[in-house]
């Protein structure tokens, strides 16, 4: 019977600890989550959504480019900017080029939103941007010093 007794209270106390570390971590998660939604918002129902975004970073800072799908410009990026532009479902090619192209092909699908990230290599003459696929969580990380281009 003393046995039980001592057990009880330590086993409530490790479950407890436990439930308190997983704690943080899932509130760290949702905020974040919930960071990137209220920068970007759900994407309509009959188009896909896709937030080109560009780090805020000090290397290739000076040099901006223009993000374009044929000869349409969405928007232009420069360091700590972000835009959102909504397309129809279906495949899409888009364009950075300065010193030289980048090419990024994407197949998107209605109600879905998607990340770009843009960034800027040194070249000699000037910055070699480039496209990547992104995620929600990156995007997030980020967010607060990101804004929006107008």
């Amino acid at each position: 019977m003393r046995h039980r007794l001592i057990l009880a209270p330590l086993l409530l106390a490790l479950s407890c600890g436990t439930a308190s570390a997983a704690g943080p971590e899932a509130t760290t998660e949702a905020t974040t989550a919930g960071a990137s939604q209220s920068l970007v918002g759900a994407a309509p129902a009959d188009k896909a959504q896709i937030v080109f975004f560009r780090p805020s970073k000090f290397a290739g800072s000076a040099f901006g480019f223009k993000v374009r799908e044929g000869e349409t410009e969405l928007g232009k990026l420069r360091s700590g900017k972000y835009f959102v532009s909504l397309v129809a479902p279906g495949a899409h090619q888009y364009t950075v080029h300065s010193e030289v192209k980048d090419v990024l092909d994407m197949e998107v699908e209605a109600g879905e939103t998607y990340y770009v990230m843009a960034s800027m290599n040194m070249g000699i003459l000037a910055g070699r941007p480039n496209l990547a696929p992104s995620d929600e969580a990156t995007f997030a990380g980020m967010a607060e010093k990101l804004s929006k281009v107008e």
